[in-house]
């Protein structure tokens, strides 16, 4: 080739390697990246323009000079080929993505189905908390103004709570004390004794409706939250407010304690997820990734991270930073209401139209969503999850329902992978590892 041809960037082994490459990773796609589709479309033409050329004179183009002009076309071509594949920028490619989504194949998990249904409320079941001990019971709360304790086991009734006179919204164990704290549309939160099964305390402060109220699992305080865009904490021993975290622009829908910072992360109607350090007394990270209403917060029981939802969106981020990890698959969920993770990676998601959609917590993919089943005399618009919470062991899933039932589901042991596939995984439809 003389001085005046574009030198070639690839030997003849490496342009046989990318031709493979660039075959397999772009022959199924509808539309190339644009700065691809240019360069091919531009290719094209030179040559189309060059054989109709010499048709007119009477001439064919042999196929020694559709390779000589091939050829000389090339370098360009060659050089963002390279550019693509180089190992600096690889991962910025479609190439890079693919090979990073199919390093994240989802682990298998066996299918879940519905084991119990406890009745007992009149009312919806607004909240679920799991006792952290001894996992031997669970409570429940409800619009019928209730707090009601279930052995977990057996799912019988072992004691009932009497004192809120609206809706409870939410509820919270305590580790370190014999204590149950619920958070109720009377603007109120409890501190029931379970010793002597009756309210001892009585946090006033807030303004309107409290939604969300929760322990601290090393400091004597409790942490509430609600209608009125403010976070309280208190000191549980003496029922004088601590501090008041302010910055949600809407009613906040769930806050979620640590035992090192952010030690407060609280979710808002106004699109925002806020970290908050308490020795600061200020909010140290706002997290604006969601478009709507973030309705939940799920903390991983083992590793330092969390999950949220809005209306249809599911993310995952990593603690303390608020880097974002993953984008699950959260279409045909409905308004997601419910979130919980158990220490097997199973992310569980509970929507408004009654879909129990289960993931894969590390790489997103759903791999099982089934349709709740309503309790006898029920309505077809009673079928909702409002809240979920796995036991302890994370073998035994609970849910609360707008039916006014409460539905216990536990795996498939006699599941394996070829007999319970579950969803098929797309790498090229999976959700996105940040």
């Amino acid at each position: 080739m003389g001085t005046h041809d574009e030198p070639s960037y690839l030997d003849e082994a490496d342009e046989v390697y990318v031709r493979a490459r660039w075959r397999n990773q772009f022959s199924n796609m509808a539309n190339l990246p644009s700065h691809l589709q240019a360069k091919i479309d531009n290719r094209k033409g030179v040559l189309e323009r060059y054989d109709q050329g010499t048709r007119e004179n009477g001439h064919s183009l042999d196929s020694q000079a559709v390779v000589k002009l091939d050829k000389d076309l090339a370098g360009a071509g060659n050089r963002l080929i390279r550019q693509v594949y180089s190992g600096d920028r690889v991962e910025h490619s479609l190439l890079g993505r693919q090979e990073r989504l199919i390093s994240q194949r989802p682990s298998w998990h066996a299918p879940w189905a519905l084991a119990r249904v406890i009745n007992g409320h009149v009312g919806w079941v607004r909240c679920i908390e799991v006792e952290p001990v001894d996992n031997e019971w669970f409570a429940t709360g409800s619009d019928d103004t209730t707090v009601k304790v279930w052995d977990l086991a057996s799912g019988r009734l072992k004691l009932t709570l009497s004192g809120h006179v609206m809706a409870v919204r939410d509820l919270a164990i305590s580790e370190r004390h014999p204590y149950l704290f619920s958070a109720s549309e009377d603007k109120t939160v409890k501190c029931w004794d379970l010793e002597k099964n009756m309210a001892i305390r009585n946090y006033h402060g807030h303004l309107s409706g409290v939604h969300t109220v929760a322990v601290h699992p090393t400091l004597d305080l409790v942490v509430s939250a609600g209608r009125d865009s403010v976070i309280k904490l208190w000191d549980i021993r003496t029922r004088l407010p601590v501090m008041n975290l302010v910055g949600h622009k809407g009613p906040i829908n769930k806050i979620r304690c640590l035992p090192v910072d952010p030690q407060v992360v609280s979710c808002s109607t106004d699109a925002t997820i806020r970290a908050w350090d308490i020795a600061a007394a200020k909010c140290v990270k706002i997290l604006t990734h969601h478009k709507r209403s973030v309705r939940d917060l799920a903390l991983h029981p083992s590793e330092f991270s969390m999950v949220s939802a809005c209306t249809d969106d599911i993310r995952s981020w990593k603690l303390p930073e608020g880097l974002l990890l993953t984008n699950f698959e959260s279409a045909n969920t409905g308004i997601i209401n419910a979130l919980s993770v158990n220490h097997d990676d199973v992310l569980f998601a509970g929507g408004d139209d009654g879909t129990l959609s289960f993931y894969d917590y590390k790489s997103g993919h759903k791999y099982q969503s089934v349709r709740t089943k309503q309790v006898p005399g029920s309505s077809e618009s009673e079928r909702g999850i409002l809240c979920s919470s796995f036991d302890r062991t994370g073998l035994r899933l609970i849910t609360g329902e707008t039916d006014r039932s409460i539905k216990i589901w536990k795996q498939n042991p006699d599941a394996t992978p070829e007999t319970h596939p579950g969803i098929p995984w797309n790498p090229l439809l999976a959700s996105q590892r940040f």
